[in-house]
């Protein structure tokens, strides 16, 4: 069941990969999550490069155990980033996850940081 479930995420991605494009001012906020981390890349697209990454590996988030609070935390890192480097808007990519849980808890909290999507 599990190999299943990975290969209609995959293809769920891939659909939603077509449709959104990040670029250097408005960058795509690409989505990863295992069993035990979660992970959140700006990503340029135009020019293949990551802008800005944080995850729960960071070094004051890694003693925590991976819950809404953590995504939270890991939400807010990633909007900070984004304001030092001046973005204010961006593209949400949820991977092919669910808009549930810890996806929406990550997207939340970098609203709340003020960047738009």
């Amino acid at each position: 069941m599990q190999v299943k479930n990975r290969n209609s995420r995959h293809k769920r991605k891939i659909r939603i990969r077509k449709k959104i494009n990040g670029l250097e001012k408005k960058p795509r906020l690409a989505v990863y999550k295992s069993n035990k981390n979660i992970y959140v890349q700006a990503i340029d697209d135009l020019n293949h490069k990551t802008i800005a990454t944080s995850s729960s590996l960071s070094k004051d988030l890694k003693s925590e155990n991976l819950s809404l609070e953590t995504a939270k935390k890991v939400g807010e890192l990633m909007g900070d980033k984004l304001k030092e480097l001046g973005i204010s808007e961006a593209v949400f990519d949820r991977g092919g996850y669910i808009y549930h849980g810890r996806v929406k808890a990550l997207a939340d909290a970098i609203r709340e940081k003020g960047i738009n999507f």
